[in-house]
């Protein structure tokens, strides 16, 4: 018999995949601009100006078979070195290149880490809502996934929930910060509560890793600060996706940085680079390697993002919805007028709207609005958004 658990994941998608493809056929029945696919995470902000030009001129002035061919394992030394430059200009720290692996984006970077960090049994906790694949990433790891709901509308950390969630097979807690669902930031003072009680369970003889899960990491609005974890807890570890940031999320190319303070910080190096080689997870695609070591300082533009979050939020609350209001990403937490979530997001779909129910993130009550596609399928969903709100007051 073949692995089950495997047929399983490969026989039913994510219910966000599942949505994304009832959307493709729906379009095809009754034309793209009928549909309102609010379900992937997929940037439609075009990556800026400087990857272009730089793909342009690598392909152009560099030899084939460098651009083409395999690097190190761990990835190329001047694009982990230009990484590693980058996080220290930007958050005084001290990385060097053997501090960074490069993986083929941001699930690449979780599956390795949680492969290096855990032996079978032991305890991830998340903070709920969670990005679905937490669960199937921390299992296949050989790991159990302990979520921990976030606190009620904010959905900050609950430092008290997370303290009582602890125990003695706890190694590690997996923050993602901006949230994907939410959008939510997690602020400075959340960030130092929890990384007091992590320094706390340390020094009575228990090390507990902190994973920061940040491929949202620059899509912030009106300046608000993401804080960065290293500065707050030694052993820690950053898994990093240039999906977001730089619009390419089909190019499959991020990071992991393990912190060079961290007390056994060669030992965890060298548990990611055995996790990556068992995995399969060497040599992350090298063009974009070259590219990375162009533009690793290079910034996105959000104000499409943010307009169109100030957009649904202004309009959803005109019509009586209730939403988190995001500080970053470009993911929108609408409270459903049922507490069914499910029923409510299928119940959307008769208006073709798409959104995914928040209970595949571990929350009740909460549907997911990704905004980030044009503004004109923005606008053109309102109307579809007010008479889904108005069969509820009917």
């Amino acid at each position: 018999m073949i692995n089950q658990k495997s047929v399983r994941l490969g026989s039913v998608r994510s219910v966000i995949r599942e949505l994304f493809e009832y959307g493709k056929k729906r379009k095809a029945q009754i034309g793209e601009d009928n549909v309102f696919d609010f379900s992937l995470g997929n940037p439609s902000v075009p990556a800026p100006a400087a990857v272009r030009e730089e793909l342009i001129s690598i392909l152009s002035s560099c030899d084939p078979v460098e651009v083409h061919g395999y690097t190190s394992a761990q990835g190329d030394y001047a694009c982990r070195a230009a990484v590693a430059e980058h996080i220290n200009k930007n958050f005084s720290l001290s990385l060097s290149a053997d501090n960074i692996y490069m993986t083929c984006g941001a699930a690449a970077s979780l599956c390795i880490t949680l492969n290096a960090l855990l032996n079978a049994g032991d305890e991830v906790i998340t903070i709920a809502p969670f990005f679905p694949e937490y669960r199937v990433f921390t299992e296949h790891a050989g790991g159990v996934l302990v979520p921990v709901l976030g606190e009620e509308g904010t959905f900050q950390p609950d430092i008290a929930a997370i303290r009582a969630a602890i125990t003695p097979r706890t190694k590690a807690v997996l923050i993602n910060s901006p949230n994907n669902p939410s959008g939510v930031v997690y602020t400075k003072k959340s960030i130092e509560q929890l990384c007091k009680v992590l320094q706390e369970c340390k020094e009575m003889g228990q090390t507990i890793y902190l994973i920061s899960d940040e491929p949202y990491r620059e899509l912030v609005f009106g300046g608000v600060e993401v804080p960065y974890i290293m500065n707050y807890y030694a052993q820690s570890i950053v898994c990093y996706s240039y999906s977001k940031s730089l619009s390419l999320p089909g190019e499959r190319i991020g990071y992991i940085a393990v912190c060079p303070d961290m007390n056994n910080a060669a030992e965890v190096y060298a548990a990611v680079c055995g996790a990556g080689r068992a995995l399969g997870y060497v040599c992350a695609p090298a063009l974009f390697q070259k590219l990375i070591a162009r533009v690793a300082d290079v910034l996105p533009d959000v104000s499409v993002y943010e307009r169109n979050r100030d957009t649904l939020v202004a309009a959803l609350t005109s019509y009586g919805y209730k939403v988190v209001r995001p500080d970053g990403a470009f993911y929108l937490f609408v409270r459903s007028p049922e507490p069914d979530s499910d029923a409510f997001a299928e119940r959307a779909k008769k208006y073709e709207l798409l959104l995914v129910s928040a209970k595949s993130f571990g929350v009740e009550g909460y549907v997911r609005v990704s905004y980030c596609v044009s503004p004109d399928m923005i606008a053109r969903s309102l109307p579809a958004f007010a008479a889904l709100a108005d069969s509820y007051k009917k």
